[in-house]
């Protein structure tokens, strides 16, 4: 990270293509570095390979004074959307459905749905009617941009990264998005779930800021509280919440890893 630091000065970067929380790693090192994100050369991040929340992309883009764009695409199809919010698919290459992921039945334009794709340009090996597990919904109305292509919306959620918890489906992005509206706490968290006493247990680990600390034990106990029961009313499932130390949630220099599931798989 010191040595992209040091590229960006020596280069005058001006473009930095990376996963969301790398960027937001790239903040905390050059802060504490002294490097002066204002006056740096950078004014553009690329940004793909993990969802990027809200709370997040606009933390990066006040620190770093860059515009940020989301990019979505996966290994196996190439592209094919960017923007800043809904992103066009680039439908020259691409051919798009959006279809029920229980049973593969097409759903209505607008509707949200796992989205399959066919790339209609990939040479040696084709893929037909590839099943992303990527849930989103496809408008086809054109943007106010001005182009026609059809927009999808930002993928927060995958069919496959839902956890069943004592009968009930949680989503991480549900977690995400009920820590994001609370103050003082910064945008890492991590979700542990493991069997105690024979039952599903979630523990949610949220990292706080430095200036939510206080060395009254009530008010962290009261805060603690407050964040569990915030999100036993969106996940509908009591869960356990441990407060972190700025800096406790380990950083990750690809793909964060959000969830550690410790069951044992039968």
């Amino acid at each position: 990270t010191e040595r992209h630091l040091a590229m960006i000065e020596d280069y005058g970067t001006t473009v930095l293509i990376a996963t969301p929380s790398y960027a937001m790693h790239m903040c905390e090192v050059g802060e504490k570095l002294g490097f002066d994100w204002e006056a740096s050369t950078l004014r553009v991040g690329l940004f793909g390979g993990e969802p990027c929340p809200p709370k997040l992309k606009q933390e990066i883009e006040s620190r770093m004074h860059i515009v940020c764009t989301d990019n979505y695409g996966l290994t196996e199809v190439m592209g094919p959307g960017v923007s800043r919010d809904m992103q066009h698919i680039a439908e020259d290459h691409f051919l798009w459905e959006v279809v029920d992921p229980e049973t593969g039945d097409p759903v209505p334009d607008g509707v949200e749905g796992e989205l399959v794709l066919t790339p209609l340009g990939k040479q040696a090996i084709p893929v037909l009617r590839y099943r992303t597990h990527d849930l989103t919904r496809v408008v086809t109305e054109p943007c106010a941009c001005g182009r026609t292509h059809a927009r999808m919306q930002k993928v927060r959620v995958r069919s496959d990264d839902m956890l069943i918890i004592r009968g009930t489906n949680v989503f991480p992005s549900q977690v995400e998005d009920v820590l994001a509206g609370i103050e003082g706490v910064t945008t890492h968290y991590r979700i542990v779930v493991e069997t105690v006493g024979g039952l599903d247990s979630m523990t949610v680990h949220v990292e706080l800021k430095a200036s939510a600390f206080s060395d009254s034990f009530e008010e962290m106990s009261a805060f603690t509280k407050r964040i569990a029961e915030k999100l036993k009313a969106v996940l509908l499932v009591g869960v356990n919440v441990k407060l972190v130390e700025p800096g406790g949630i380990e950083r990750s220099l690809g793909k964060t890893k959000h969830v550690e599931d410790r069951r044992a798989k039968l």
